[in-house]
């Protein structure tokens, strides 16, 4: 049966929304926001015009469950804002239009048709234009009626989907929910799909006997259907105005978690608060009323307006696919294991979503980017205070700032990910804010954040709101230093690139020259135009005379090249600009300063230093070290205070630095792995001393980095170990059948153990049984040709796989082991020695397979950084010039950048072989010489 149309009587109720003139749609934001470039997907989306808007949503829903369609009318109140004879709205290709009718209000209440004369639907746009007979004046209010149908979702949870689950006694029950962010409402109704359309809903749905039916507001009414007695009409209360993608809705056989909550707090939030669950589900569920007031509570500090809500209900929704929760405004789905985690990060993240992004929304996709920071920083700031840390192993901001110098400080940055590129702005923005806190105030932050969200409640903002907030805050705290907020943001958020900030000291005048340029790690570095970027930098200054690490005002905001500070210590005592990495910038120093710290650092004394400063300092010399900014000898002196070190976020960039030089050390790579095993050998025996089963998971973490580095170095125990556990697998009388030991050990026998154990792997890709999970055969190839060393054994295994063409290797197996190769110094020189060695019968065989052909030459010249290195591929290019195909421009582009590298490695090599030497001999290190 269709849907049942609703009476005259509720239309014209559904024109007289009675709302305040400042709440119906009339917020139109038409300054522009701070260009996020490159925003690209649906901030690129054509808007629709605004000629008629929307004012309210009358929308009746019934679900057809077994089938997966359903049925649905939506009364949408309309106001021309110009004369106008069309109506544009979205509504996905998949949505069939049964029935359309645009009427008119007069003053009397009386209501006028307007024909429709014609149709035209843009599957591409997923739009529709309604062209009427006749033109209809500036002013006029109506409403636009639409019955409609269309398939439920069953591969995905977006818009309007269905999916099933079995219970414990494997019963199949089924769901039906919505996820509408970012522009799924479309796809379920016809609707102005549009975050500035923010409007009041009346929803109702039809829900079988048996089912529970949420949606963003309570129940107001259940009305039994005649002719269906198994399913009811629920009518829910009107919503305050809210935008599409925050409009949502579950139908399920879910149970509440206990009583309802009345939660209420000193911002006057008074609504209940409701936790929902599949009742063999519910006990993993004992925690989340708890959690989510203490979020509530914490979030109460911001002194917002309360929610304009009755209730709020939180769903853990079985086999619920989405990539993130459904941030319903006052219903929120999550994943079961989600919710039931021990975090609080993402819990925070979508309670925070019920103020910024539906009590206050972005004004357009590319302002997304500027609310999901906010939140993002918000939520990990709140979920801080709610566990002191320890959900973040006090990691953040570092795990962040550390990607982001990495793609920043390339010479094209998102050049092989360019979706990246759009989670790597929003990160940018998250980090600004914490400098804002930093450098404003936590008070003053919290002020301009509070009048951001109390004048901008019910509507739309652009990023320029947010800015002149914070500025306003500024302004009234009584900064001294005028700063303009926006102006500030601004220079970050413009560019896709980080600066780096030297300091160099006089240390007779005490005064420092402070300078700032584009940071670059990726040589050659020609990037256009980087003489002429500048940023907005806050100087944060700490003393080694007086180390006070809660004074984080700036001494002066530097925008020019140079800038010069006064009043610097005397040349005992070092400083640190942007302690606690407070913006997100490296910093170099002259290296005077630089070796006050590290012998500072060597003392009792370095816990004066907090422990994300520590590893700041540490991060930084080494990675200016890389850029070529630093001498390496200075940059492995900041390494020595690490013997005493305990604390994770310290070593964090050691691991990180210890693989990223790995690859550019090969003639001193046995000197480097014996310094590598000196420094992680005490604090890793440390850490393998009274292991409890209940110690912390950082403890376990680091103790894990530990093992791999040491392993990765030929740490002489762990090799054993591994060898041990591998030898167990070699005397299994069908190893065929599976590993019976963990994949850890592998890596540490390919590497470092023999080659019969060497063999034994290779034999047991060959014959991998079909019926096992090709992921394993896939980790063990990997491991099998990344983690090896010899290049007998590699060599080898390339006379298998490109010349004999062994059936079990396909032609993925080959790009696998390629890429492989690339990471490791002889795994691309023994294939460039197997190329050349081989001329004739590889180009062949692979010439004509072009893509198979290029990466192979790439592979073999693209990754060297020696002068030897260049030799090598020069000579093969030589040798073969006019050859090469479409893979010629590889390997003159691999030519160019291995000249780059060269200088890189004659200019830094020796200087690191000759700190290792004296560092080894220093301390009785022997060196092995592994091959």
């Amino acid at each position: 049966m269709f849907l049942r149309l609703f009476a005259i009587t509720c239309l014209c109720a559904c024109a007289t929304f009675s709302l305040a003139p400042d709440k119906v749609f009339t917020h139109i934001i038409k300054t522009r926001s701070i260009d996020l470039n490159n925003a690209h997907g649906l901030a690129m989306e054509n808007r629709l015009g605004r000629n008629v808007v929307p004012t309210g949503y009358y929308l009746e829903l019934e679900p057809y469950i077994e089938d997966g369609v359903y049925e649905g009318r939506v009364v949408i109140n309309v106001t021309w804002n110009t004369e106008t004879d069309e109506i544009n709205l979205h509504c996905a290709p998949d949505v069939a239009i049964v029935n359309s009718k645009v009427e008119l209000f007069g003053e009397s209440g009386k209501s006028q048709e307007i024909a429709i004369t014609q149709i035209d639907t843009d599957a591409k746009k997923s739009t529709l234009k309604f062209q009427l007979e006749k033109s209809v004046p500036a002013s006029s209010i109506g409403a636009l009626d639409l019955s409609f149908k269309g398939k439920m979702e069953t591969s995905t949870s977006e818009g309007l989907f269905k999916s099933s689950y079995k219970t414990d006694q494997d019963e199949e029950r089924i769901v039906v929910a919505t996820q509408f962010r970012p522009n799924n409402a479309r796809r379920m109704f016809p609707c102005f799909d549009e975050p500035e359309f923010k409007v009041p809903f009346d929803v109702s749905i039809v829900r079988p006997l048996g089912m529970i039916a949420l949606s963003n507001m309570a129940i107001s009414r259940v009305e039994n259907i005649t002719d269906e007695p198994n399913a009811e009409l629920v009518h829910f209360k009107r919503s305050p105005p809210m935008s599409t993608f925050t409009m949502g809705f579950v139908l399920a056989d879910l149970v509440q978690l206990g009583n309802s909550i009345q939660y209420s707090d000193k911002t006057s939030n008074n609504f209940e608060m409701r936790v929902w669950g599949r009742p063999e589900y519910l006990e993993a569920l004992q925690e989340v009323p708890d959690k989510f007031i203490r979020i509530l509570n914490e979030i109460a500090e911001f002194n917002w307006p309360p929610l304009p809500l009755d209730k709020l209900d939180i769903v853990a929704l079985p086999n619920y696919q989405g990539v993130k929760p459904t941030d319903n405004w006052g219903l929120i789905v999550f994943r079961e294991s989600d919710l039931s985690s021990s975090g609080h990060i993402q819990l925070t993240h979508e309670v925070l979503h019920q103020w910024l992004g539906a009590l206050v929304t972005p004004a357009w996709w590319s302002d997304a980017h500027v609310n999901k920071a906010l939140v993002g920083y918000l939520a990990v700031e709140t979920a801080y205070k709610i566990n002191r840390g320890c959900e973040m192993e006090v990691k953040w901001p570092m795990t962040f700032l550390y990607s982001l110098y990495y793609e920043y400080s390339k010479r094209y940055p998102h050049s092989r990910i360019t979706g990246m590129k759009q989670e790597t702005v929003s990160t940018k923005i998250e980090l600004l804010f914490r400098m804002f806190n930093y450098t404003l105030g936590d008070e003053t932050l919290k002020k301009g954040l509070k009048m951001f969200v109390t004048q901008r409640a019910f509507q739309t903002f652009d990023g320029d709101f947010l800015w002149q907030s914070l500025n306003t805050a500024a302004s009234e705290a009584g900064n001294s230093q005028k700063i303009d907020v926006k102006a500030i943001a601004q220079s970050w958020i413009e560019k896709d690139r980080l600066p780096v900030v030297t300091v160099k000291r006089n240390y007779d005048s005490k005064t420092a020259v402070v300078s700032q340029k584009l940071y670059l790690r990726e040589r050659p570095h020609d990037v256009p135009d980087a003489g002429r970027m500048s940023w907005w930098i806050p100087l944060v200054v700490v003393r080694g005379d007086n180390l006070d690490f809660n004074s984080t005002a700036p001494l002066a905001w530097m925008k020019d090249q140079t800038l010069e500070l006064n009043n610097m210590p005397s040349k005992e005592h070092f400083i640190i600009v942007n302690p606690e990495e407070i913006g997100p910038f490296p910093v170099n120093y002259d290296e005077d300063n630089w070796n006050l710290i590290a012998e500072f650092l060597k003392t009792e004394r370095r816990t004066k230093i907090p422990e994300l400063t520590r590893a700041k300092v540490l991060h930084d010399a080494w990675n200016l070290a890389f850029a070529g900014e630093l001498s390496f000898a200075t940059a492995l002196n900041m390494t020595l205070f690490l013997k005493h070190e305990e604390n994770l976020p310290v070593w964090d960039p050691v691991f990180t630095m210890i693989d990223h030089i790995d690859r550019h050390i090969w003639d001193i790579r046995d000197k480097f792995n014996a310094y590598v095993i000196s420094l992680l050998r005490p604090p890793y025996i440390k850490l393998t001393k009274d292991i409890d089963e209940n110690e912390k998971s950082w403890r376990r973490n680091m103790r894990n980095l530990f093992k791999t580095f040491l392993c990765s170095a030929g740490y002489k125990p762990c090799i054993k170990d591994a060898q041990e556990q591998y030898s167990k697998w070699m005397k299994a009388q069908n190893p065929d059948e599976g590993n019976p030991v963990s994949d850890r050990y592998l890596c540490p026998v390919f590497r470092w153990g023999t080659q019969e154990e060497w063999n034994f792997g290779l034999q047991r890709v060959i014959n991998f049984p079909p019926s096992r999970k090709q992921s394993e055969r896939t980790y063990l190839l990997k491991t099998l040709s990344g983690c090896c060393e010899d290049k007998y054994k590699l060599t080898r295994l390339l006379n298998i796989t490109l010349l004999e063409e062994n059936g079990n290797f396909t032609e993925r197996d080959i790009f696998l082991i390629n890429n492989m190769f690339s990471d490791e110094p002889v795994g691309h020189t023994t294939l460039l020695h197997f190329i050349d060695d081989n001329w004739n019968i590889i180009k062949q065989k692979y010439y004509h397979r072009t893509n198979l052909w290029s990466h192979l030459i790439s592979t073999a010249t693209s990754y060297f950084t020696t002068k030897a290195g260049l030799d090598l591929v020069t000579q093969l290019y030589v040798k073969h010039q006019g050859e090469f195909g479409p893979a010629e421009h590889i390997i003159e582009k691999a030519i160019r950048n291995i000249k780059e590298e060269s200088k890189w490695s004659s200019q830094n090599l020796p200087v690191m072989e000759k700190w290792l030497d004296d560092y080894l001999e220093r301390n009785g290190v022997k060196v092995e010489k592994k091959y």
